[in-house]
């Protein structure tokens, strides 16, 4: 309708009012988008998609903490991992590493808050940190899985592994993070540099008074 607004038309109002904001603003606007979507990456179970040859309206998916099957008549049907040592390595790595770079993520955003320099650059810092460990797991995941797909190894009537959304959650949510790190430290290096000419205005100004009061 004519009245009501495109969706393109609501991405570049929220552009435009993201690109409005201070650096620090936006910086913590992207923090958080991140760490949502790492977050939902961690809780996301579809890390890998296997679909089953012999029975096609079923999807296997797998992701860090459980398993499910997936039917298109009856639902879905998940079950968590009976010990954490049942898990490929890459699996293994990727819960404590993801779930590492949430709690660095959680801990960044409230170091954020403070006013403080040295606690803002320890912000950006675990943000660097967590949108790394994030990046790294998915990353790896995703290069095994592409890897077992073009393997000839393995026999054709096996079922190939596919990529699932949760690694692609996990990309832009580790891209965010870092991101919103790096527009944090920026911050810290401009309001730096406007200081320096600050505390040279009060030197010359302390130096005159020091001369006026004390003529040779």
């Amino acid at each position: 309708m004519k009245g009501e607004p495109s969706c393109g038309h609501t991405l570049q109002l929220l552009v435009y009012h993201t690109t409005s904001l201070s650096p620090k603003h936006s910086g913590f606007l992207l923090s958080v988008l991140g760490w949502v979507l790492t977050g939902i990456c961690n809780y996301l179970s579809d890390w890998k998609n296997l679909n089953l040859d012999l029975k096609v309206l079923e999807l296997w998916t797998m992701g860090v903490w459980e398993t499910c099957v997936v039917q298109d008549v009856g639902g879905t049907q998940c079950k968590d991992f009976d010990s954490f040592l049942a898990l490929p390595l890459e699996f293994k790595i990727s819960r404590i590493l993801v779930s590492t770079s949430n709690g660095l993520g959680l801990l960044s955003l409230d170091t954020e808050q403070k006013l403080k320099k040295q606690l803002l650059l320890l912000g950006g810092i675990l943000l660097w940190m967590s949108g790394v460990l994030a990046l790294v797991p998915v990353s790896w995941v995703a290069h095994t899985i592409i890897q077992e797909f073009w393997d000839e190894v393995i026999p054709e009537i096996l079922p190939r592994g596919e990529t699932g959304d949760a690694l692609f959650s996990g990309w832009f949510g580790g891209f965010f993070i870092i991101l919103g790190g790096s527009l944090l430290l920026s911050t810290i290096c401009l309001s730096s540099d406007h200081q320096l000419p600050e505390q040279y205005a009060m030197f010359n100004i302390h130096y005159k008074n020091l001369i006026q009061y004390n003529p040779e």
